[in-house]
């Protein structure tokens, strides 16, 4: 049979008609339609702009972020760094963000370690765990999370006071004024110690990718666990021990009408804290377990004839798998935890949108406060995006 040879000069585009000026050319009604469009949300955006000026001009109300530097005269309760109600707005918001940021953080590695072993358990072979399991994944995703909020900070409300608080294990107590647990007095010599750490993680996971990257090539195994060992152990320990090794503990007491000491945990943080991680834990579950289904059953069978147990198929060949479909989604919940905890007004935790409020009440400045609030979420939201989109794209198949 004789082949039909194809002429690549046949293969290129066809040359494009050029730009004509009638409006019967789809291009030139293109480009017209978005200069219409764009001309439009610009008049737009200047009447509200210049509509709301005139309205602050007629009602004398001054503009601008000048109120920043003055004093803001608003007592806070909690705070990561010192603050007096003789600070400025400034440093007021600051707190805010800072205890917005507390809940956020904490917020969401409890979510994803509680919603995990949701998910592995909603899978579970045994019909009960498995049962329970789904129950709460059904429960806590129907009922509204303000409502939890407020059924949490109930039930911490009616514990009893500090005197007859309940006292599981040593060093812990629980009342209606919060969690109290023992606490570490912080040094310098513990935040040495936490900087060596920090670079000894980044080392040792520079040191352990070069080692997978050497054993693909030689086929020769390196292990790993010395180095680590040596990074997040032994340094840590060298250099505390060489700062002094202080190791004071302080525990809480009761000292009149309220604990004194230890770390100190407040009704309004407890309570938004466990609300916020037992609703967003159930959302996290149903992504783990869609992502664990995900994966080829064979995947399971291949690794149990290679004698692995059922954990470490689970730890070592599937959940690997399945975090390139858990990802994705899993961002959308971290970033509803963030924008979640502006419930926290409604029990009375001060974060960036209670402090904002009262701010805005004091100074008049509504728009400026609005404008800090949406800056500091979109800001944090964007960061949690980025992140998770490097992540995502660092697990992603290669395709040779």
């Amino acid at each position: 049979m004789s082949q039909t040879t194809i002429d690549p000069r046949s293969l290129r585009a066809p040359p494009r008609r050029p730009l004509r000026l009638s409006w019967s050319d789809e291009r030139v009604r293109a480009i017209v339609w978005q200069i219409l469009v764009v001309g439009l949300l610009g008049a737009i955006v200047w009447w509200l702009w210049s509509n709301t000026v005139h309205n602050l001009e007629v009602r004398r109300i001054a503009t601008g972020f000048g109120f920043l530097n003055r004093e803001a005269g608003l007592p806070i309760a909690e705070n990561l760094i010192p603050y007096s109600p003789t600070d400025t707005y400034f440093r007021a918001l600051l707190i805010g963000l800072l205890n917005t940021l507390k809940v956020a953080v904490v917020g969401i590695i409890l979510a994803t370690v509680f919603g995990t072993l949701i998910g592995i358990a909603r899978l579970s072979k045994n019909w009960l765990l498995s049962k329970i399991a789904g129950v709460y994944i059904e429960v806590i995703r129907d009922l509204p999370l303000l409502l939890q909020l407020l059924f949490w900070y109930a039930i911490l409300q009616g514990l009893p006071g500090p005197r007859q608080a309940l006292h599981p294990v040593g060093g812990v107590f629980l009342s209606n004024r919060g969690l109290k647990l023992p606490w570490i007095e912080w040094q310098d010599a513990h935040s040495y110690a936490l900087l060596a750490f920090a670079l000894g993680a980044v080392f040792t996971w520079f040191y352990r990718r070069d080692a997978i990257r050497k054993r693909i090539a030689d086929g020769r195994p390196r292990p790993v666990w010395p180095v680590a060992l040596g990074c997040l152990v032994v340094l840590p320990v060298a250099i505390w021990a060489a700062a002094g090794a202080p190791w004071t503990v302080d525990w809480p007491e009761l000292r009149g009408f309220n604990f004194r000491g230890g770390l100190n945990m407040s009704p309004e943080y407890f309570a938004l804290l466990l609300g916020l991680t037992t609703y967003t834990a159930g959302f996290i579950a149903e992504i783990v377990r869609a992502g664990i289904l995900a994966v080829p059953h064979g995947q399971w069978e291949a690794a149990q004839a290679l004698g692995l147990r059922p954990g470490q198929v689970l730890k070592q060949v599937v959940l690997p798998q399945a975090l390139r479909v858990i990802i994705p989604p899993m961002t959308s919940q971290y970033l509803n935890i963030t924008k979640n905890s502006s419930l926290a007004v409604a029990i009375g935790y001060q974060d960036i949108v209670s402090i904002a409020n009262t701010t805005l009440n004091q100074t008049g400045q509504a728009i400026e406060g609005i404008a800090i609030i949406m800056v500091v979420y979109l800001s944090i939201s964007l960061s949690i995006s980025l992140f998770m989109n490097w992540y995502n794209a660092k697990i992603a198949l290669v395709e040779r």
